[in-house]
């Protein structure tokens, strides 16, 4: 009976999309989706397939918050990478092959061969880099919970709510937020700290993820879940 009052007492309340999200920051786990070389940075992957990186590039300093937030409250965290072997045995040649691009998964690009696991291109970006300790989940897929320890380690660590960030918000993003729906988790999309290299698809992946009562999960800005695990600097 104590452990639910003081349970109860430690429960955050977002303002959010379609409506408030509450979650307890000890079973709660921050999933940041791929900030890589590969799709941030000139001359990665994301680049030669024509896409303007600076749309992503530009949600860097707000992820950064995000993370900084989440330690200091408890909140796990859990980085992804878009990686495949080095001998693409994990990369069906459907994927390989899709498109009209001047480098593919697995040619030699600027950064090294393109999302190849261990290569310069694949790392995720200094600003957003793990600490010792946070958990990296090499993906080969877009959701990462294909082909992934991702939903052992949530049960493990007793995960029932997911916050998430990351690119792009209607690939990779939303196809996690999804397979998190689908296996029980309550998800909030941190709607500023995620990009996508087509705006009018990040907005149309936000109206989709919080249609009809939260079809998949909520939404809300960084700023709505800063105030609410620190109200005292919200309103000083």
């Amino acid at each position: 009976m104590e452990r639910a009052i003081e349970e109860m007492s430690a429960m955050i309340h977002i303002d959010a999309q379609p409506y408030g999200f509450t979650f307890l920051p000890a079973s709660t786990a921050l999933i940041v989706i791929d900030m890589q070389r590969d799709f941030i940075e000139p001359g990665g992957f994301g680049e030669s397939l024509g896409n303007d990186v600076s749309r992503l590039a530009a949600i860097v300093p707000t992820v950064a918050a995000l993370l900084d937030t989440c330690r200091r409250h408890g909140i796990a965290v859990i980085h992804t990478r878009e990686a495949h072997r080095p001998d693409l045995s994990d990369c069906p040649p459907a994927k390989r092959g899709r498109g009209d691009a001047a480098l593919r998964i697995g040619d030699t690009g600027p950064m090294g061969r393109i999302l190849v696991a261990g290569e310069p291109g694949n790392d995720i970006l200094p600003a957003v880099a793990p600490l010792p300790g946070e958990i990296v989940i090499d993906k080969p897929g877009k959701g990462a919970f294909y082909a992934t320890a991702l939903g052992e380690i949530l049960r493990l660590k007793g995960i029932t709510h997911l916050l998430f960030a990351g690119v792009t918000t209607e690939v990779c993003v939303q196809t996690t937020m999804r397979e998190a729906n689908d296996r029980g988790y309550d998800c909030l999309l941190v709607e500023d700290a995620t990009a996508s290299y087509f705006p009018a698809f990040k907005a149309a992946a936000i109206d989709m993820i919080v249609a009809q009562g939260g079809i998949v999960g909520w939404s809300a800005p960084l700023a709505a879940l800063t105030a609410a695990l620190e109200p005292s600097k919200a309103n000083p």
